[in-house]
């Protein structure tokens, strides 16, 4: 799971007290670490190094905020699907602004690419129309002022029974 301020209160909430955090930006760790919400919390930078973490480690991951243009590459996703155990769960996010929609279609091709190969399956994709604020005309929505963006959640597939089959 990556630190988000805003997500990870609202986890804890809920009930989830196991949470670790990921992040390549020591200052992004050391907000989280603010917050007194996690139990761990290790640098990495996704997409150029594994996640420090044993596989099928986590019932759910979460990736907010970091899945678009010069962020975390769509090539980040496996490395995501193997930290997961099966039949756990994955939340990502991305944009829906335009400078994001040459992203947002690459990485829409991934995730159906890894559906076809049965490594997960989709349980939710879901628009967002006010998803934040715009940092230009030119990136809001309609003239919102704000841009959307897009919700997925996967469930990782099982592993297949030697006793099937």
């Amino acid at each position: 799971a990556c630190p988000s301020v805003p997500l990870s209160p609202q986890l804890h909430r809920r009930g989830f007290r196991c949470m670790h955090g990921v992040d390549g930006s020591a200052g992004m760790l050391e907000r989280a670490r603010s917050t007194g919400l996690y139990r761990e919390l290790r640098r990495c930078v996704l997409g150029r190094e594994p996640l420090p973490a044993p596989a099928e480690h986590y019932d759910a991951v979460t990736l907010v905020g970091a899945l678009g243009e010069g962020q975390v590459p769509c090539t980040a996703l496996p490395e995501l699907l193997r930290v997961t155990r099966p039949g756990g769960f994955l939340c990502l996010t991305t944009r829906s602004n335009p400078s994001n929609l040459r992203y947002k279609a690459e990485l829409e091709a991934a995730l159906e690419g890894l559906e076809e190969r049965g490594a997960w399956q989709k349980v939710l994709a879901q628009e967002v129309e006010r998803w934040e604020r715009a940092t230009s005309q030119e990136e809001s929505t309609q003239g919102t002022g704000y841009i959307s963006g897009v919700v997925y959640v996967y469930q990782k597939c099982p592993v297949p029974s030697l006793e099937q089959g």
